[in-house]
């Protein structure tokens, strides 16, 4: 019987440790439940604190401290990265059903890389159930972004350049490679997305604030240009995952 491929998963954190332990625990979970699947988890922490420290340490993750950008930190952590799959998660993910048998899954059926189908977590109603279909047509035509559990084969992330080590659309780059460079595959279950941000500040006004962000980065608006006219916004106070650049888009 052939050795499963091993999974290195990487986590970018500013001040998100209560989301993260429960990310932590369910990534651990899934990896007994799929037969002991070789993972690594790696948590990349902005705000270098001791809380997440411990966090990590109580669930046997690689902390590395490293300073407040999103394109920076996934970087770092895929160097810090083992094994031959890599799959980057935002600390406030679900895990649903078993994504990491499907996501190896795909990469041993000829895959460089892929994403997750964008599922809300909970019931969110007709209007979060509209979102995902809109951003299912989105991501046919446009790039999935970090929400959606972007994953690749080592040698292809690598070869194709990385992440863009930028604080807001770091993966576009990375996606318009992973295209070009083999099979970019779509996993249907497996990850979900909570739907407060948007349950907060409205389900459309969300939406079409983000979808003016990715024009102004198709246009050619400097991504650190776009994260600080978002941080720049009145409930930008907020230090948690909700309230990062890099949690917009859709």
């Amino acid at each position: 019987m052939s050795t499963p491929a091993a999974v290195s998963v990487i986590i970018p954190c500013l001040h998100d440790e209560a989301v993260l332990e429960r990310l932590l625990g369910q990534l651990r979970q899934a990896a007994q439940d799929d037969g002991g699947q070789p993972l690594q988890l790696i948590v990349v922490d902005a705000a270098r604190s001791e809380r997440c420290r411990a966090t990590c340490l109580a669930n046997g993750a690689l902390w590395s401290a490293a300073q407040p950008c999103r394109g920076e930190q996934l970087r770092q952590g895929a160097a810090l990265a083992e094994h031959e799959i890599l799959w980057f998660l935002h600390a406030d993910a679900e895990l649903d059903h078993q994504p990491l048998a499907a996501l190896v899954q795909a990469i041993a059926s000829g895959a460089a890389g892929g994403y997750f189908a964008f599922r809300f977590s909970g019931t969110p109603g007709w209007q979060g159930r509209l979102l995902e279909r809109l951003v299912s047509w989105r991501n046919r035509i446009g790039v999935p972004y970090g929400d959606q559990g972007l994953f690749a084969r080592r040698d292809a992330y690598f070869a194709v350049g990385q992440h863009a080590p930028w604080p807001l659309f770091e993966e576009v780059p990375l996606v318009e490679g992973l295209r070009e460079y083999g099979d970019f595959r779509r996993i249907e279950r497996g990850l979900q997305v909570s739907p407060r941000r948007w349950q907060r500040d409205g389900w459309w006004r969300r939406s079409l604030r983000n979808r003016l962000l990715a024009l102004g980065f198709v246009l050619g608006v400097a991504p650190q240009r776009l994260a600080r006219l978002y941080a720049g916004r009145p409930r930008a106070a907020a230090s948690s995952a909700e309230g990062r650049p890099s949690d917009v888009r859709k």
